[in-house]
């Protein structure tokens, strides 16, 4: 049930499960060709058929599924409580730091969500966390994500309390709690009512074997370069 384009597979077989995510969704699901930035599109039935550089989607009109690809990276869903306005958000690390303002705040994919979200909603990005639900997704756990200094410094540029998602592992190296950034990272704007993924085992992709994962793939002997294995999708849509 690979539903990824871009991973060696045969085209025809990802288009027809690509076409059995439909139907069980009875809405259009609109990939994107995610870059691990900060890009959000709002999406609209003219350019539904066409792949949008981002890593993030938004959708007041129902029938439009916001879809995020993901083997590791983590899917953020948000809804909101009474307007017909939903998000999906591809929270790689990349795209999760992002790059601090002129101010110094975190800018990066979340924030940027958030923001169009509340300008679609007429009102701050504060006020709309009070009615904003989030689900985050799979991803790769605390206890597989093993990063350099760099990521963890990444982090601390726009927050230094960031530090504590972070634990020493082999010298130079970390392990990232990815959900535990992603909460931070959406509690920092309001009191945004979070769901899903909370860092325990059994959401882990690499060690639970249910998932797709990037990295497991990539270190299972025998893997081909470049073997990336395949990729699951976090949609959400308005009916």
């Amino acid at each position: 049930m690979n539903l990824g384009d871009h991973v060696g597979d045969d085209v025809a077989c990802v288009a027809a499960n690509r076409s059995l995510l439909a139907q069980a969704l009875n809405a259009q699901p609109v990939f994107m060709r995610q870059v691990h930035g900060s890009t959000v599109v709002s999406l609209s039935r003219d350019g539904a058929d066409r792949p949008l550089q981002a890593d993030g989607a938004l959708s007041m009109q129902p029938g439009l599924a916001c879809t995020v690809l993901v083997a590791d990276c983590l899917p953020i869903l948000l809804a909101h409580r009474s307007l017909p306005l939903v998000a999906a958000v591809h929270a790689g690390w990349r795209g999760l730091a992002g790059v601090p303002d002129a101010q110094g705040r975190a800018s990066g994919v979340v924030e940027a969500a958030l923001a169009q979200m509340a300008q679609a909603a007429g009102c701050s990005a504060a006020e709309l966390a009070v009615d904003l639900l989030a689900w985050l997704g799979p991803c790769i756990g605390p206890q597989a994500f093993e990063v350099g200094a760099e990521v963890r410094a990444a982090f601390m540029q726009a927050d230094a309390s960031a530090a504590r998602y972070f634990v020493a592992g082999a010298p130079g190296k970390y392990l990232a709690d990815l959900p535990a950034l992603a909460r931070a990272r959406l509690g920092a704007v309001g009191s945004i009512a979070c769901y899903g993924n909370d860092g325990s085992a059994h959401w882990c992709t690499v060690n639970n074997s249910a998932f797709f994962s990037h990295r497991r793939s990539s270190a299972r002997p025998g893997a081909l370069p470049g073997e990336t294995g395949g990729r699951m999708a976090a949609c959400i849509w308005l009916v």
